[in-house]
């Protein structure tokens, strides 16, 4: 298990998930173990990407296991908003209220709708120049709400682009001429400008996915297969007769790709002008690749046709040691896409040079508790103090002890304030106590009803059997005439918008699931299905200390279909071993 001396940096990105546990010491950052997953970043599947986060992030967490601690995060650059702004010369005591106003012109939504930090920016001349990393408040609090199903706390939260910045800053300390960190990945490309101590950073809506969609549109394949295409014989085609070479099979396919990376060059030029007309930096000399899209045969040469500059693959692992357990030659293959992961070991370690930390609402409720406590503390400690000498005056001589009892009661009436003070410190705690309380029950149970779905479509893949109806209810019995509450309003699919969807009850708890759908041939499918949903753990087929039966389990079935149709209907109902709250 990690030691809690570990940092744990965890990068979310749209398509590749990856998690690292780092080890500061005297030398510097030492990368103990990490891991990699990813998950399809079809737009279409949107819906369906938080639960595929939560579980990658819990398989990650499992294999370095980890337990419960607290990880350092990132947000991917299509998610928060950054902007640098030039303030005129004044005392650094003012700087904080001139940032606010800054933002509260610069940030595109309310500003207390959103979780917004800032950093003073190191730049010649006597303007202040800072940066804003700024986030919609309900989607930084989801996201939090995904980590911590997983198990893990929450350290810190920083942004993609200056999480690569810190990287590249960090292992490439003599960098000097203008330099551009083109990071591409599965939905965003990250464009980070270094030139002495000037940074920019602009996030451009073209990666991988983009490329993707172009294949599946040009050969009408699904996403899923479009992308399995790219990965195996994906390349980009250069220029100068390249494609001649090829057969014509990977030679349009090339072509394709090429096609889709022109806008991500359009925009790199774009950037660059920016960078030169607002900032006064200078043309980039050299282009340091980075992420999955770098995977790509001839993008280095294709950017460096386009760009007309050198192009190096970026090494985020220049000045990090590595453990005895990390596989060396494998973590060489992948280094290019461990950018937002190393920089936030470097951020947790306050080795950073831009700290941004974007705070969830519920880890700022933690925070302030944390930081009240030694007030607490001490405030006890003189309330209690002041009491426990209470009965040492009592054993004074009685004409002493009016004197002491005198001085008693003016000491108490001057504890009363402290005291009440001390009421009133107690009583916001355990409303904040509650407030967190509330958000961790909605973590808990957010995300159970797609989590038991998910489960069950594992369960259910049959060449026999199809599922058209799930169905929550509520006080299960194994004897089907009894119990079995529906909770659902019937024909609410149908029903006016506004219409409730669960009927009301004081106790709305759903125990049991009824499934239906129907069999092609004869019943063994449907109690094939039983017997694969039995390996489920989310599913309870015990009852009163007994193992539930089929014909306790199989509420319809029909031997096989009758004549004329295709497929015979069948119901059954399992109770779940954990009930799912419908409020």
């Amino acid at each position: 298990m990690a030691d809690t001396q570990s940092i744990i940096a965890l990068n979310i990105g749209s398509q590749r998930i990856s998690m690292g546990v780092f080890a500061q010491t005297k030398k510097g950052l030492v990368l103990k173990s990490q891991g990699a997953t990813s998950i399809l970043a079809d737009p279409a599947t949107e819906a369906a990407r938080i639960p595929q986060v939560q579980l990658a992030i819990k398989e990650l967490a499992k294999g370095l296991k980890l337990g419960k601690q607290k990880a350092a995060y990132s947000l991917s650059g299509q998610s928060v908003f950054v902007r640098f702004v030039k303030l005129p010369p004044l005392e650094e005591e003012n700087v904080e209220e001139l940032v606010r106003f800054e933002a509260q012109q610069n940030v595109p939504f309310p500003i207390d709708e959103v979780v917004w930090d800032w950093e003073i920016l190191k730049t010649p001349g006597i303007e202040t120049e800072v940066v804003l990393v700024a986030i919609k408040s309900d989607s930084l609090n989801d996201l939090n709400e995904v980590v911590a199903e997983t198990g893990l706390g929450t350290r810190l939260v920083d942004a993609a682009p200056t999480a690569l910045y810190n990287a590249l800053r960090y292992n490439y300390p003599d960098l000097s001429e203008s330099t551009l960190l083109l990071d591409v990945g599965a939905k965003t490309s990250n464009l980070i400008y270094a030139e002495g101590d000037k940074f920019f950073t602009r996030s451009v809506p073209v990666g991988g996915a983009s490329l993707t969609s172009a294949i599946a549109k040009e050969y009408n394949v699904s996403f899923a297969e479009a992308e399995n295409t790219k990965l195996t014989a994906g390349l980009v085609v250069l220029g100068g007769g390249h494609a001649s070479q090829l057969d014509e099979a990977t030679a349009n396919l090339g072509t394709v790709i090429r096609n889709g990376l022109t806008r991500l060059t359009a925009e790199v030029a774009r950037t660059t002008q920016l960078f030169r007309s607002q900032h006064g930096g200078a043309a980039p000399k050299k282009v340091l690749l980075a992420g999955g899209g770098a995977n790509l045969p001839y993008m280095k040469e294709f950017l460096e046709e386009k760009l007309n500059i050198p192009v190096e693959i970026f090494n985020p692992l220049q000045r990090i040691s590595v453990g005895k357990g990390v596989d060396v030659e494998a973590l060489g293959a992948e280094a290019h896409m461990m950018g937002e992961m190393v920089g936030l070991g470097l951020r947790a370690a306050e080795k950073a040079t831009i700290n941004i930390d974007l705070v969830p609402d519920v880890v700022q409720a933690e925070r302030d508790i944390t930081r009240r406590k030694p007030t607490l503390i001490a405030a006890a400690a003189i309330f209690l103090g002041g009491l426990a000498l209470w009965p040492v005056f009592n054993i004074l001589t009685a004409n002493d002890g009016k004197a002491v009892i005198k001085d008693s009661k003016t000491e108490e009436q001057a504890l009363t304030g402290p005291a009440n003070q001390l009421r009133k410190i107690l009583k916001k705690e355990k409303e904040s106590q509650t407030l967190i309380n509330s958000y961790e029950a909605a973590e808990n149970g957010r995300l159970s009803v797609l989590t038991l779905i998910d489960d069950l479509s594992n369960h259910m893949v049959s060449d026999q059997v199809w599922v058209t109806d799930l169905e929550p209810r509520a006080n299960y019995a194994p004897i089907l005439d009894e119990g079995n509450d529906a909770v659902i309003n019937e024909g609410f699919g149908i029903a006016p918008y506004g219409k409730q969807v669960f009927l009301p009850k004081e106790n709305n708890m759903a125990d049991c699931i009824v499934i239906r759908g129907f069999c092609r041939s004869n019943r063994n499918g449907v109690l094939a299905l039983v017997a694969n949903l039995r390996k489920s753990d989310l599913l309870n087929f015990t009852w009163d200390k007994k193992e539930l039966s089929e014909g306790q389990i199989v509420k319809t079935i029909e031997a096989a279909p009758a004549e004329g149709n295709y497929a015979a209907p069948f119901e059954i109902i399992v109770p779940l071993k954990t009930p799912i709250s419908l409020k």
